[in-house]
């Protein structure tokens, strides 16, 4: 099977390492890829929004499968672009990726499919969440606990072109589910958690992620999850002739009177996706085909023993800026040591591994234990050399306790 991944960051670095170890892969390639994508794949100069751009690159490969990875494309409508041109894309329409596009329109579907989500509040009063209506690269989210920090946020809000949501607060430790969707049925993987705070303790901005873990142990059942907060989604969204094929990714609070659900994506969280995907045990890209040809049935996947952990390399400044130029040393000690490192904002230069970007790797270890896992997670990372990079200390941590 010919496959093409779409994308450029951590998240399609790991799912081209997963679909490289698939028996029924033939050729694999990327578009644009990144310098580790290269090391898997072939990579060609097309971006991740050229719709026109992947359809002809699609067509001359003959791909068999294109999978999209970031939401920006699906959002714009690239996997639409590439099905009526007759090519099998997992990856959701721009109309079932408006479940991510679009808060109003995800509580709109919550509602009408049931699923327990937090309350819309009339206006912002502390304590409450803010929340950015379209896509805002996992930024979009500001927890106003005091008048003070509302203050803030509503100033920064009034500066940006969006509508925002006002939602009740909600307290209890988070999960993210991911389900492989075919339009109707769902296979989940590992539960995971991230970490969305810039630095430790969670202090400091939303940022894309800074690290992640699976499997999360939680006080209930997994399947019930799914029938709860995944299915009733498919359902209303086949019911409104906007099936959805892709991963539908359940960012939930686990609050005391129950889950809840606080957003959907349309895609492979990142980096969760760097944390679950070690966990598959199974060809991965016979689930991806099947889903997007449009029947998971008797389609499964097993797990692995143990976790893993991701503790991603960031640059000093992010989520402000990024750190173009740096030279990135050790990778190669790294990976000797067992770890898994997926670029995320890397780039050559001269033939020298340079920074290019916010988040610039992502280093995953597996254990038999969490605590394993995280020890050699850290481990490997303290072997990567780049002046003014940083990482939170704490990814993890509190799992273990």
């Amino acid at each position: 099977m010919r496959v093409l991944v779409v994308g450029s960051g951590g998240r399609e670095h790991a799912l081209a390492w997963r679909l490289a170890s698939s028996p029924t892969l033939t050729e694999l390639h990327a578009a644009p890829g990144n310098p580790g994508i290269a090391m898997l794949a072939t990579c060609h100069p097309v971006a991740a929004e050229d719709g026109d751009g992947l359809r002809e690159l699609a067509r001359s490969l003959a791909a068999d499968l294109v999978v999209v990875g970031p939401e920006a494309p699906l959002v714009a409508g690239v996997a639409d672009t590439l099905r009526h041109a007759g090519i099998p894309v997992f990856g959701p329409s721009a109309s079932a990726a408006r479940i991510e596009g679009s808060k109003r329109f995800a509580k709109e579907v919550m509602a009408a499919a049931g699923v327990p989500t937090a309350r819309l509040l009339d206006e912002p009063r502390a304590p409450c969440v803010l929340k950015a209506d379209g896509l805002a690269a996992g930024k979009g989210v500001v927890v106003c606990r005091t008048d003070a920090e509302l203050e803030d946020a509503l100033g920064e809000a009034g500066g940006h072109d969006r509508t925002m949501l006002v939602e009740e607060l909600l307290d209890g430790p988070e999960l993210s589910l991911l389900a492989l969707c075919d339009g109707r049925e769902a296979i989940s993987l590992a539960p995971a958690r991230d970490y969305k705070r810039a630095h430790d303790g969670d202090e400091g901005p939303n940022t894309g992620g800074m690290g992640s873990f699976a499997p999360v142990a939680f006080d209930g059942d997994e399947a019930d999850l799914v029938e709860t907060c995944i299915r009733p989604v498919l359902a209303e969204l086949a019911d409104r002739g906007t099936p959805f094929v892709g991963t539908l990714f359940a960012g939930l609070m686990l609050a005391a009177a129950g889950p809840r659900v606080l957003e959907y994506n349309c895609r492979f969280g990142d980096p969760e996706t760097q944390s679950v995907l070690p966990l598959v045990e199974g060809d991965l890209l016979e689930a991806l085909a099947a889903a997007a040809t449009g029947s998971l049935a008797g389609t499964s996947l097993d797990r692995r023993d143990g976790a893993a952990v991701t503790v991603v390399l960031a640059a000093g400044s992010y989520p402000a800026a990024g750190n173009r130029g740096t030279p990135i040393e050790g990778i190669e000690q790294a990976e000797a040591s067992g770890a898994l490192v997926f670029h995320a904002g890397t780039a050559l230069r001269d033939g020298q591994l340079v920074t290019n970007g916010g988040r610039l790797l992502g280093v995953t270890a597996t254990g038999a234990t969490l605590a394993a896992a995280r020890e050699r997670a850290y481990a490997a990372s303290d072997l990567i050399r780049i002046d003014g990079c940083r990482r939170r200390g704490d990814i993890a941590l509190e799992a273990e306790t």
